[in-house]
C-alpha cells in the first residue's frame, strides 16, 4: 500500500499517466487489427492532419534555432565577462576530450585510431561540467524549482516532499518501496546493468570470515534510513512503531545470523521510541542527536565490552547548531528562501581534556562508518564536530579508547577498501584489534557494490610516486595523466568532495631530474556545492600546485566524501595533497 501511495504522487511527483486515447482524426482500427499506438505513431498522425497557415512554419523554425543558439550565445557572453585564469573558457572544456592534431597525425592503424576515440566517462564527465557551469541554469533553476516545490508541491529527481515540511532523499524511499534487494532475478538484474557485486550477505561474511582468521569479532550495524521510522510524514498507510523495511530485510538478517554474523538493528528500538519526538532531522537524510546517542548507548550494551577506564576524563558540551539540511539544499532553491529554513538542534560535543576527541589509531575497536557515524563529527557537513557517533560510543563504553575510519558515501565498500589499501601498503591497521564495528546505511543493502576485498597484509614497497616529508610543502608542475570522477553539484547529499589526479612528468621536486618522475594527488573539488578549478581538470592540462604529505591533512580530509582513479595499482600507491596555483 505505501509503495503504491508514493508512486501516486503522495509525496508531490510521478504522477500516474492517463490513458493514451486514439486520436479523433483516424479511424478506428477492427477488433482483429487492434493495438496500442506508439507515441511516435501518434505524433505523425497529428503532424499529417495538422494545417499551418502561410508564414507559421518559418516562424516556428526561426523561433526553435533563436533558442537553441541562445543558450550557448549566453554562456559565452557570460564567460567573456567574467574570464577565469588562462585563455580557455570553460564551455570549450568539452574539446579537451578530442585528440590533439599531433596525436592524430600519429596514427598509424585502426586500433590507434579507436583508442584515440573519447571514454565514456570522458565524455560524460564534460557533460556534467556544461550543465554545473550554465549561466541559463543557474538563473532558471532556482525560481523554476521554488516554483514546483512552493506552489506545486512538486520535489525534483533527487528528493521527495513530506507532510509538514519534512523532506525525504529518494534513494531512502526507493530502498523502502523496490523490490527485495536479496531476490535472485534483483541481483542478477544488478549485476548485468552495472558490472557490480550486488549480494551484501557475501560480502560480509567474507569480511567477518577475514576478521575471524586473525582472531577479531565483527559486529555490523544497519542503520535504518528515514522512511524506515519517519514514514508518516511521507504516507497515511505508515504507522508509529512499525518499522518500514525493504522485502529482503527479514531474510538479510536471517542469513547473517545462520552465518554466525553478529548484527545490532537498532530499528526495532527505535520505532518503539518514536512519536513522542522526531527521530531523523526533518530536512537532512541523517538522524538527530539524541537518537544517535540512544544507538550509541545501546550497542554498547550489545557488544558486552567491559566498560574501560578512561586515563583521559571526557567532558560533554552542548551546543547550539543551525544548519539546512542536505536533502534541502539538492532541492537547489535561491538562496533567500524560507519554503525550508535552517533547523535549529543541540548537539553534545566530546572533549578529552583539552581538547576534542580524536580517535586513537592503536585502540583494540574499530570502527566503519559512513555519514550516518560522520554528522556530528565531520565539521565540512555544517552540524557540528566531535560530537558524532564514534564519539559518543566512546562515552558509552566509558570513555574507551576508539580507532576510526569514516566516509561520507559509498558504505557498502569505501571503508573496508580504506582499510585494504592501507593494509596492501604494508600498514597494519587491524594490529592490535579485538573488535570491527561496520556501521552503514541501509539504502546501501539495494544500492551498493558489495565489493569482495583482499585484505591481506603486504610489504611496504619502494615508493615509485614521489610524496612530500611530513610538514614540507612543495610548488611543482605537472601534467595531468588521469583524473577521478566529480559529481555535480547538488545530485548527492554532500556538499564537500576531493577528487584524486594522477600527474606525470613533475617539476620542481627533489628528483624531478628523472624523467616521468609521477605522483598521485587529493585535491579539493567541490567545496559548499560549488566545483572548484580542479573539478575541471582533464588529462593532458598542465598544471601548478603546492604539494604536501597527505598524512598531513588527513585528521580533517580522511572522511570527506572522496573519489579514486579506477587503476588498482595506482590505488595502492602513497597519496600528496594539493591545492592548485591561483
Amino acid at each position: 500500500m505505501l509503495r503504491k501511495q508514493i508512486l501516486r504522487g503522495l509525496v508531490g511527483r510521478d504522477k500516474p499517466r492517463t490513458p493514451e486515447r486514439s486520436l479523433p482524426s483516424y479511424k478506428e482500427p477492427t477488433p482483429e487489427t487492434h493495438r496500442r499506438l506508439t507515441r511516435e505513431e501518434e505524433a505523425e498522425l497529428a503532424l499529417k492532419q495538422t494545417v499551418f497557415t502561410a508564414g507559421t512554419p518559418l516562424l516556428l523554425l526561426t523561433l526553435f534555432v533563436l533558442t537553441i543558439a541562445s543558450v550557448p550565445l549566453i554562456q559565452f557572453v557570460a564567460e567573456l565577462r567574467a574570464p577565469r585564469a588562462g585563455a580557455w573558457l570553460p564551455m570549450f572544456d568539452v574539446f579537451k576530450t578530442l585528440p590533439s592534431a599531433a596525436e592524430v597525425v600519429a596514427v598509424r592503424s585502426l586500433r590507434g585510431a579507436w583508442n584515440l576515440l573519447p571514454r565514456a566517462e570522458e565524455l560524460k564527465s564534460a557533460e556534467k561540467a556544461l550543465e554545473s557551469d550554465s549561466v541559463v541554469s543557474q538563473w532558471l533553476l532556482p525560481p523554476v524549482q521554488s516554483l514546483l516545490v512552493g506552489k506545486l508541491r512538486g520535489g525534483n529527481e533527487q528528493v521527495f516532499l513530506g507532510r509538514d515540511g519534512w523532506l525525504f532523499y529518494r534513494p531512502d524511499v526507493d530502498y523502502i518501496t523496490g523490490p527485495s534487494f536479496l531476490a535472485a532475478a534483483r541481483l542478477k538484474q544488478r549485476s548485468h546493468a552495472t558490472g557490480i557485486q550486488p549480494d551484501p550477505v557475501k560480502a560480509i561474511v567474507q569480511f567477518r570470515d577475514q576478521l575471524a582468521a586473525r582472531g577479531i569479532d565483527l559486529v555490523v550495524m544497519p542503520v535504518p534510513v528515514k522512511p524506515t521510522l519517519e514514514g508518516q510524514m511521507l504516507a497515511n498507510s505508515a504507522r508509529l512503531g512499525t518499522p518500514l523495511q525493504n522485502a529482503g530485510f527479514a531474510e538479510f538478517k536471517a542469513r547473517l545470523s545462520a552465518a554466525g554474523v553478529r548484527c545490532f538493528d537498532p530499528s526495532t528500538m527505535l520505532a518503539e521510541r518514536n512519536g513522542t519526538s522526531p527521530l531523523y532531522l526533518e530536512a537532512d537524510t541523517h538522524w538527530r542527536p539524541q537518537t544517535m546517542e540512544t544507538v550509541a548507548q545501546q550497542l554498547a550494551a550489545f557488544t558486552e565490552l567491559p566498560v574501560a577506564q578512561s586515563t583521559v576524563a571526557l567532558q560533554i558540551l552542548e551546543k547550539e547548531i543551525t544548519a539546512l539540511g542536505d536533502v534541502a539544499r539538492m532541492l537547489k532553491l535561491p538562496a533567500s528562501q524560507q519554503i525550508y529554513p535552517p533547523e535549529k538542534i543541540t548537539i553534545r560535543q566530546i572533549t578529552a581534556g583539552n581538547s576534542l576527541w580524536r580517535p586513537s589509531p592503536e585502540a583494540d575497536v574499530l570502527v566503519l562508518g559512513d555519514s550516518f557515524a560522520n554528522i556530528f563529527s565531520l565539521e565540512a557537513l555544517g552540524w557540528g564536530e566531535s560530537a558524532g557517533f564514534v564519539e559518543h560510543l566512546s562515552v558509552a563504553l566509558g570513555g574507551r579508547p576508539l580507532d576510526c575510519i569514516l566516509r561520507n558515501s559509498d558504505g557498502a565498500f569505501a571503508t573496508r577498501e580504506m582499510l585494504a589499501h592501507q593494509l596492501a601498503r604494508g600498514r597494519d591497521r587491524l594490529a592490535g584489534k579485538k573488535l570491527v564495528i561496520w556501521e552503514f546505511a541501509t539504502r546501501e543493502l539495494a544500492f551498493g557494490n558489495w565489493k569482495l576485498l583482499d585484505l591481506k597484509l603486504g610489504r611496504p614497497a619502494p615508493a615509485r610516486f614521489f610524496t612530500p616529508r611530513a610538514g614540507e610543502k612543495l610548488n611543482v608542475t605537472g601534467t595531468v595523466e588521469a583524473v577521478s570522477s566529480v559529481p555535480r553539484p547538488g545530485t548527492v547529499p554532500y556538499k564537500d568532495h576531493i577528487m584524486a589526479v594522477h600527474l606525470a612528468n613533475i617539476a620542481g621536486a627533489p628528483g624531478a631530474e628523472r624523467e616521468g618522475l609521477q605522483s598521485i594527488v587529493y585535491l579539493s573539488s567541490m567545496r559548499d556545492n560549488v566545483w572548484t578549478r580542479a573539478a575541471r581538470l582533464r588529462p593532458g592540462d598542465r598544471i601548478s600546485l603546492r604539494l604536501q604529505a597527505w598524512s598531513d591533512v588527513a585528521p580533517l580530509c580522511e572522511q570527506i566524501n572522496r573519489s579514486e582513479i579506477d587503476e588498482p595499482d595506482i590505488q595502492l600507491e602513497e597519496p600528496s595533497w594539493g591545492d592548485l596555483a591561483p
